[in-house]
């Protein structure tokens, strides 16, 4: 009897959060803004991507939801590059839902936005079940995080259409193969896109903004 009353709680609890998630994407639609999720573990480079994607897509207004259990400190690196910016802090939850992001968007310039990089909570188990209105997920990896990242996280890259594995000018320094990365990511998702970078240094980051559709300046 428990059994049944939990499955219809969640069957209930996904239901609510994919009705509320295509009323996110018909506003931002309405709005003519593209949103993109943006997930991955802490420290895989999520707030540095998009850092340094804002400064490079060109005459494109950006805009950013930063999503943390708590703390400021993403928020405050995209205000410190003047993104109009709102902050998420879901406490116990270890993602953001489509209701978290409802609220978030009546806090944004809608009609100034173009692009909407909607920074998750750092974590590649719990966001997978909980669409957010976005037009597309890119989950980021780090070399740091070992070569068995996407054997132990199957799912939320199966599931995501662009890949990034970041920081792999570090990848010799921490012992990783590369090529083991990208095997596992064939097996799992075959057709999907995957993305070497450093983001530090814009390395592959030409790539990334080609793959979502937006033009990209090179620094000079």
């Amino acid at each position: 009897m428990h059994k049944t009353c939990d499955v219809m709680m969640e069957k209930n609890i996904l239901d609510e959060n994919n009705r509320l998630a295509e009323k996110n994407s018909s506003l931002l639609e309405k709005h003519g803004i593209r949103a993109f999720n943006v997930l991955g573990a802490i420290g895989s480079g999520k707030t540095t991507i998009i850092e340094t994607l804002s400064e490079e897509i060109e005459n494109l207004r950006v805009g950013a939801i930063a999503g943390d259990l708590a703390g400021q400190d993403d928020y405050l690196r995209f205000k410190s590059h003047d993104i109009p910016a709102v902050a998420i802090n879901t406490g116990k939850d270890c993602h953001l839902d489509a209701h978290y992001v409802s609220h978030a968007l009546e806090d944004l310039p809608l009609d100034e936005i173009d692009i909407l990089f909607i920074e998750n909570v750092g974590n590649l188990i719990c966001p997978v079940d909980f669409p957010l209105g976005t037009e597309m997920s890119i989950v980021v990896i780090s070399v740091t995080e070992g070569d068995d990242m996407i054997r132990k996280h199957p799912l939320i890259f199966a599931r995501s259409e662009i890949s990034v594995i970041n920081k792999i000018d570090l990848a010799d320094v921490m012992d990783v193969d590369i090529n083991v990365i990208e095997t596992d990511f064939r097996k799992i998702n075959p057709h999907g896109k995957l993305i070497k970078l450093d983001a530090r240094k814009g390395d592959g980051l030409e790539e990334l903004a080609e793959s979502i559709g937006v033009p990209y300046s090179l620094p000079l």
